[in-house]
């Protein structure tokens, strides 16, 4: 097992690991134990009562944090013509079609969020080995595969953020920038676990959402009162 280092330690120190934490006051413990001089990330975790080895308890969707990720996010998109235009337009870092297909297999994948047009799907389906294990292609149910081009660009740069529940049943996300306000942390974090909420599968039997914590990079994981969070 690897060894604690002091940073860690001290950041815990004094903090009971089986308490459940109030949002707010779990906010407040990240920013005062905060020692690095980056602008940590938070993170949110959320273990589900679902097994997605079933099609019918799979969870997956997209959030539209409402104060932004605090990331700069690259966006790529797949389109011609008049959409191509109106991605560039929206703000797309990159746009191509048969070129930007070329340069994904020849092994530069600059970007972070790929969309695509319905009618370039069966272009950007022969990079689904390339895209499908970065978790980068276009799928119609997370609004990364529409006509409406300039409304995902506008979203992806915006701070939307996609989730994907693991193979044990867990949901990881950035939920935004240590250094935001704490009410503003608070309102990003709520709104995750409200789409994830919404997102329960018809499969899902019991408890669905089983447990939820937060960190930051370096800093502490603490466990939160579930009912603090979803639905508050």
């Amino acid at each position: 097992m690897a060894k604690e280092g002091k940073r860690i330690r001290k950041a815990r120190e004094g903090l009971d690991a089986n308490k459940l934490y109030e949002l707010g006051e779990a906010i407040g413990i990240l920013k005062e134990r905060a020692s690095v001089k980056f602008d940590e990330t938070i993170e949110i975790a959320m273990n589900l009562g679902v097994d997605p080895r079933h099609a019918d308890q799979m969870v997956r969707g997209v959030c539209n944090l409402p104060n932004g990720s605090g990331r700069t996010v690259r966006v790529a998109v797949f389109a011609r013509g008049a959409k191509a235009d109106e991605a560039s337009a929206a703000g797309a870092d990159i746009v191509g079609a048969e070129d930007l297909m070329e340069t994904i297999q020849g092994g530069t994948i600059d970007f972070d969020r790929c969309i695509a047009t319905p009618d370039m799907m069966p272009l950007v389906g022969r990079l689904g080995k390339v895209l499908g294990p970065r978790g980068l292609m276009p799928n119609p149910k997370v609004g990364t595969v529409t006509m409406d081009v300039k409304g995902a660009v506008e979203a992806a740069k915006g701070g939307a953020v996609e989730f994907r529940v693991e193979k044990a049943g867990i949901i990881h996300a950035g939920v935004g920038k240590l250094s935001f306000e704490a009410d503003k942390l608070a309102e990003n974090i709520k709104a995750f676990a409200d789409a994830v909420a919404r997102a329960k599968p018809a499969g899902a039997k019991g408890t669905y959402i089983q447990r939820v914590s937060i960190t930051s990079t370096m800093g502490p994981g603490l466990k939160l009162e579930v009912g603090s969070v979803v639905g508050a």
